[in-house]
């Protein structure tokens, strides 16, 4: 049985954390990044961090950074903090009542987990259920200013040895760059994300992928669009790839009745946490739908619970948790995630399973914040 639980303390940092190479989308270009990193101490002493790892925009979900600081402050974070638990999943209750700010969810909820592996002397993955003891990794790469650059940024990682690039495509930059990088590598799992950008007047563009054997078109369609997705998937033989769609599992549900997706992108900010991204890699596999675990670009915090996560067994292609170094000259966990030819080792150690860099994450903070129980 799992030891009871009580957070006695909860803190906030922003961290700030430029990338080594500048990231661009179909609705934006970043060239750092700032997350907050979450902090639950239990009465023992022992803590877990957690990474709420949203936009500063909204432009791929309707939270940010600033968004979410005010709902972790004002109410997740009270309605942990001195309230007995004895796992993860009882905190689902207990912030039922917040609706959507699932961005801010997830950083709390993967610091709940990290805690509670921690005190119970497993680690993350072992206490997910997780199966395997490495995970093979892919990375995605943005829009770039020409096909020559995509094409060095391909060899790059290619040389890396990762076995699955995704490219973000937009109106403009699709099939011609698609084309080019399908030439140069023909037997590359290639895969695009165009992050919902096109609609249904663009079917017919869409439809020239499917001659590129592309693993799969990752959510081309607006996020509640999923009748023109079903429409697509009906039309091609390449499969289609839901994310933004996908919040919750009803929305897994909703979409498993239009048959509109045959893969599964299961980002653990995306859908909440940990907990509510488990459930979701249970029924996909249930479905026979494949998974695999996509990234915001995370800090080590993050990016460790990605790796643990996709060590479950319906994790069957490659999941966006590449090397540290793909996007952060030094990460803020030690050491760094590494991937050997495109190859991440599930950390075995208790709880997050690496150290955490508090220098560093002080160093880059730009703001903060404590919080105890109102009785004390």
């Amino acid at each position: 049985m799992s030891t009871e639980l009580k957070v006695v303390a909860a803190r906030l940092h922003r961290v700030r954390m430029p990338l080594v190479h500048e990231f661009q989308t179909s609705s934006h270009r970043k060239a750092f990044l700032d997350h907050i990193l979450v902090e639950l101490e239990d009465a023992s002493g022992a803590t877990g961090r957690g990474e709420i790892a949203s936009s500063s925009d909204p432009y791929y979900a309707p939270e940010t950074v600033e968004s979410c600081w005010h709902i972790a402050e004002h109410y997740l974070l009270p309605a942990v903090l001195g309230r007995p638990w004895n796992h993860p999943e009882d905190l689902q209750a207990v912030w039922s009542k917040v609706r959507g700010n699932y961005f801010a969810k997830a950083g709390v909820d993967m610091a709940a987990w990290v805690l509670w592996a921690t005190v119970n002397g497993v680690s993350l993955a072992d206490g997910l259920g997780g199966t395997r003891s490495e995970v093979v990794a892919g990375v995605s790469l943005g829009i770039e200013a020409t096909i020559d650059d995509l094409l060095t940024q391909v060899a790059a990682q290619v040389a890396a040895g990762y076995p699955r690039v995704k490219l973000k495509i937009a109106p403009g930059w699709d099939v011609e760059p698609v084309r080019a990088v399908r030439t140069a590598y023909p037997d590359l799992d290639l895969h695009v994300d165009a992050n919902g950008i096109y609609t249904a007047d663009d079917l017919k563009l869409l439809r020239e992928l499917d001659a590129y054997r592309l693993t799969m078109i990752e959510q081309p369609f607006a996020p509640r669009d999923l009748l023109t997705h079903a429409e697509l998937q009906r039309t091609i033989e390449t499969p289609v790839c839901l994310d933004e769609s996908i919040e919750t599992v009803d929305d897994l549900e909703t979409a498993l009745a239009l048959e509109a997706l045959q893969v599964l992108n299961i980002k653990v900010s995306r859908m909440g946490g940990l907990t509510p991204a488990r459930e979701a890699h249970d029924r996909a596999r249930a479905e026979g739908i494949p998974v695999w675990c996509g990234g915001m670009h995370e800090f080590g915090i993050g990016r460790l619970a990605n790796v643990a996560l996709s060590s479950l067994a319906g994790f069957t292609l490659p999941s966006d948790v590449s090397a540290s170094e793909k996007y952060y000259a030094r990460d803020v966990v030690e050491p760094a995630v590494v991937a050997v030819d495109g190859v991440v080792q599930v950390p075995t150690a208790t709880g997050l399973g690496h150290l955490v860099d508090c220098g560093l994450i002080e160093a880059n903070t730009v703001a903060e914040l404590s919080l105890r129980p109102e009785q004390d």
